[in-house]
């Protein structure tokens, strides 16, 4: 008898050779398939303070610095987030003018990129076929002063080109709206941040899958019983989370906000997931 497999890399299971078929007698045990090995990937990550690595200071702690403990060994994680940039400002770091122009954008000095994104973007050593890049700003574009400033539109185009960029590398776009500060209205923690729309706007235009990690933060607040709180950051479970500025984050607060991107990474079944302990 001849065995005709076939083979389904994306479930990993390998093709079987005529010596395994006569091996096993025109039958495969379930215990002998063997799962493909996977290919290592980067996952590079752009953002602001809530998602970069800390200084020396215990905190604050962003939540891409706690990534790398929830995948295995063929993952890498280039965390490029940087503190109190907006999208803009990360993008074009030292071109953004202090001054807004007629259409209320801070006019730029110059299209040039920063040497982050031209590293990012270098066809040797940047984003490569199969990584992945996360996008997370949103928390200082609501500024209304430049350079920080970014308005709704601006916003969604910048975070679209990113993911195109990624896209045209052969990488995995992923949006996320930003992560939620502790703000309470009586007993219930609520949401707190804009830019939503236009991240799922700029998902939806480019078909990247987007994580909406300020609801998904907010539901971990509540679910932790953060509010009503006496608004000491010293001690007790709110200060344990968050930096006494009740926007960033302890190590373990970091690793709670790293762990629920993790969480929908596995939800929505993107094939990162495969890479998750």
């Amino acid at each position: 008898m001849t065995a005709l497999l076939i083979a389904l890399p994306s479930l990993g299971v390998r093709t079987a050779s005529a010596a395994d078929s006569a091996v096993a007698n025109c039958t495969t045990s379930p215990a002998s398939a063997v799962r493909a090995p996977v290919e290592p990937v980067t996952v590079w990550l752009a953002g602001d303070s809530t998602m970069a690595n800390p200084g020396a200071a215990r905190c604050p702690v962003g939540w891409g610095s706690q990534s790398d403990a929830l995948f295995n060994t063929e993952v890498t994680v280039r965390n490029q987030a940087v503190g109190g940039r907006s999208i803009q400002t990360w993008l074009y770091e030292g071109n953004v003018s202090g001054t807004k122009g007629a259409d209320g954008e801070c006019r730029l000095t110059s299209t040039t990129y920063s040497s982050r994104w031209q590293a990012m973007l270098n066809a040797s050593t940047g984003m490569k076929a199969g990584d992945y890049l996360f996008i997370q700003f949103g928390i200082n574009d609501s500024s209304s002063t430049c350079p920080r400033h970014v308005g709704p539109a601006r916003y969604q185009q910048l975070m679209t080109m990113m993911a195109q960029a990624a896209l045209a590398r052969g990488a995995h776009p992923v949006l996320l709206t930003p992560v939620a500060a502790i703000t309470c209205s009586g007993s219930t923690a609520i949401k707190n941040r804009g830019f939503v729309s236009q991240t799922f706007a700029a998902g939806s235009a480019t078909g990247a899958p987007v994580i909406d990690l300020q609801t998904l933060s907010v539901s971990r607040y509540n679910s932790l019983r953060f509010c009503p709180h006496n608004g000491d950051y010293a001690s007790g479970p709110v200060g344990a989370f968050f930096c006494n500025d009740h926007t960033h984050f302890e190590t373990y607060g970091a690793q709670q906000i790293a762990a629920l991107v993790a969480g929908d990474v596995r939800r929505q079944n993107l094939p990162l997931a495969a890479y998750l302990r």
